[in-house]
Formats: structure tokens, C-alpha cells, sequence
């Protein structure tokens, strides 16, 4: 039997225990031990934390989810753990539907067959959206939520699609929330204009995540509390945040926090395929994408995605003062799971789960990431 055993600082789900053995055992926790007499590995004076879930991530190293072949998702798959993902939404992006109908059945063909970072469902942001925040997210397909059209992508995607992000403000969105949840789809809120009323009343129906919050929304006015607003004074939902430091100010992010709540943040990269790779020209979706000096642009000069690792918005948010690690670490596995309901399955270290742990050291940067209890990557 194969048996891999860490001693270090285990992050919990409510605790830190200090000194603690981690047995590691055919790929699953087995146990969390105070003292061990056999072979070990030392990571004393570190911090071993749940594989990371990235919720929204487009692409990584070269490869992107809307290539809609399985070789890129196998890619991305054996890539991701370099950032410590061990578990992740590949996430779509506002296209044709001859594009989506395809990337929903290679989605589905290759689940199954994965061997790196473990494909937790699909994050279907779009195409329901509005043009005034599109983004890096193409007009010309965004139409108005349409719940058959749903239900078709999710018989092409063998029900994986666990997510979906809307523009809140046409006038059906009340019934496609209620509907899609119905569904067991948890249903986002971005690229949108929606007032604060708006918004309200899709989280009132269903909606429970706002998308990389600040980003591509009606931002927060006195008279008007707009999209941001209303993630910030919704308590019971969740906020998607880009922790680069160029999405969202570290002032602005603690801002969030602070009154949202640390449990309701969830960290994502929002990562295109040119994360990890050099400058160049490469693409999201139908546009070219120009990278030069760290920054993905658009040809209008607009962002597109991002270039994050999540293992760096776990350091940048710990070094910038606006969480400890025990929370960064949290808000990239434990709350990213509860956002989507996968709290059961990912998130956590406890006997009889996954064996998908990462290894960091207290300034938050990354060792080492073990899937199924064998090491996988290492700094």
C-alpha cells in the first residue's frame, strides 16, 4: 500500500494543529495523528493546507478550456497543480453555440480521464450577459437568459455544468434563477449594468455569487449602490476576487472583506491560457490577446483575464495585511467549495477524503502540491 506521511502545521477547517502528522494512504487521508514512529517527511515550521479549487479559470500554459479539444483540458488539467489547483471549474466564456455545444461534450468526454488537477464541473460564464461590461467577452453572442438553451448545454455537458454567471437586469431573470437552481446550478451575477434593485431580487430568486466582484459591473454610487453595492450588502452571498493586485486594489479588497466577511470571499485567477507563459500574441475566445510586461490586453486596451496563480493571490493577500494565511488558504478551497456546493468532496483535510494537499510556507509560498497523496509538484 502506498503511504506518504507529512508532519507539519495541518490547516483545518476551524483550526491550525501545529506539529501534526498527516497520513496519506491509496490516495486518501487516512489519518491526522499527534505522534508517528515510522518514516516521514518533515515540513515542520509550514503550513499543509487542502489542494487548492479554482471556480473560474479559463486556461493555463498555453492551453485554454474553448480550444474544445481534450488534449488542451488534459493540458490544463496536468498544469494547474504548479499553482497548487488540485480541483477545478473549467470555465467557458461568451461564444457560438456551435462553439459551447462543442466545448460541453469534450468537457464531458474528457472527465473522466484526467490525471492531474480533478474537473469539478463546468463554469459556464455566459452568454447571458449585457454589452456594457462585456469584458473580454464578445458582444455578438450575448442574448438575454434562456432556460431551453441551458438545459440543452447541460444535456451536451452530461449535467457537469455546475455554475453559471448572468447579467441580472432583463426582465426573465427571476424565472431562469429559480429554474436553474431547480437544476442544481448555482447561479452568479456579472457583466452586468444592474442597479442594486436588480440585483436584489436575482439574489432573492436564487443567485448566491457575485463574478470577480469589481470587475465588469456597476460599480458603487451614493445614490445608486449598483452591482458592487449590492455584493457588498448581500451578505449571504459569496464574492469572486482577483487577488493580482491589478484587478482589484489590496485596498479595495479589504474593503470587500472587511464587510462581506472573510468566510464569503472566494479567490480565483480568472486565468487565460497566456498564464505562465512568456510575452507574446495569444487568445481568448475569438479575440487576440497581446501579453506585454505581465499584462493581458485586449487591442482596445482592456484586460483580458488574468495571469494569476492562485497559490499568488494567497501570497499577495497575506502579504498585503488584509487576511492571515489560515483565511487566504480558505477562501481558495474551503469557501470556493461551499460556493458551489462541493463542500462534501473538496476544501478540506479530514480522514476518508482526497489526499490533495498542498504544502506553503508561512509567507504564503508554494512547496508543494500532492494529488491523491503522491507529489505532483514541487517549487
Amino acid at each position: 500500500m502506498a503511504k506518504t506521511v507529512l508532519k507539519g502545521n495541518l490547516f483545518l477547517q476551524d483550526e491550525i494543529q501545529t506539529d501534526a502528522f498527516l497520513v496519506m494512504e491509496d490516495g486518501y487521508i487516512r489519518e491526522i495523528l499527534d505522534d508517528y514512529a515510522g518514516d516521514y517527511i518533515d515540513h515542520s515550521g509550514k503550513a499543509i493546507a487542502p489542494g487548492l479549487f479554482d471556480t473560474h479559470i479559463h486556461g493555463f500554459k498555453g492551453y485554454d478550456v474553448m480550444d474544445c479539444v481534450e488534449s488542451s483540458v488534459q493540458a490544463l488539467s496536468l498544469a494547474l497543480p504548479e499553482m497548487g489547483v488540485t480541483s477545478f471549474l473549467a470555465t467557458t466564456l461568451t461564444s457560438s453555440d456551435r462553439d459551447l455545444d462543442t466545448a460541453m461534450s469534450v468537457l464531458r468526454e474528457s472527465a473522466d480521464k484526467l490525471t492531474g488537477a480533478k474537473l469539478m464541473g463546468i463554469f459556464l460564464e455566459g452568454p447571458f450577459f449585457t454589452s456594457r461590461y462585456k469584458g473580454a467577452q464578445n458582444p455578438r453572442y450575448m442574448e438575454a437568459p434562456n432556460i431551453e438553451r441551458l438545459q440543452e448545454l447541460q444535456e451536451l455537458s452530461g449535467g457537469m455544468i455546475r455554475k453559471i454567471a448572468i447579467a441580472p437586469e432583463y426582465e426573465n431573470t427571476t424565472c431562469f434563477v429559480k429554474k436553474a437552481r431547480e437544476m442544481g446550478i448555482y447561479i452568479a451575477l456579472g457583466h452586468s449594468n444592474a442597479n442594486y434593485v436588480q440585483a436584489k431580487a436575482a439574489v432573492e430568486a436564487g443567485a448566491s455569487i457575485f463574478v470577480h466582484t469589481f470587475n465588469a459591473m456597476r460599480g458603487l454610487h451614493h445614490r445608486e449602490p449598483g452591482m458592487v453595492g449590492a455584493a457588498m450588502n448581500l451578505k449571504e452571498t459569496y464574492s469572486e476576487l482577483i487577488a493580482d493586485g491589478h484587478h482589484v486594489h489590496p485596498v479595495s479588497a479589504n474593503i470587500l472583506m472587511d464587510v462581506k466577511g472573510r468566510d464569503k470571499i472566494v479567490l480565483v485567477t480568472d486565468c487565460m491560457m497566456a498564464g505562465g507563459m512568456p510575452d507574446g500574441e495569444y487568445s481568448l475566445g475569438e479575440y487576440e490577446v497581446t501579453l506585454k510586461d505581465g499584462y493581458p490586453m485586449l487591442s482596445n486596451g482592456a484586460l483580458a483575464g488574468s495571469l494569476l496563480y492562485l497559490s499568488e493571490g494567497i501570497r499577495n493577500t497575506t502579504e498585503w495585511g488584509i487576511a492571515t494565511l489560515f483565511q487566504s488558504l480558505k477562501m481558495a478551497s474551503y469557501n470556493a467549495a461551499l460556493s458551489v456546493g462541493l463542500e462534501d468532496r473538496v476544501g478540506l483535510i479530514k480522514p476518508g477524503r482526497s489526499a490533495d494537499v498542498i504544502v506553503m510556507d508561512l509567507e504564503g509560498n508554494l512547496q508543494e502540491t500532492f494529488l491523491d497523496g503522491k507529489l505532483v509538484y514541487r517549487a
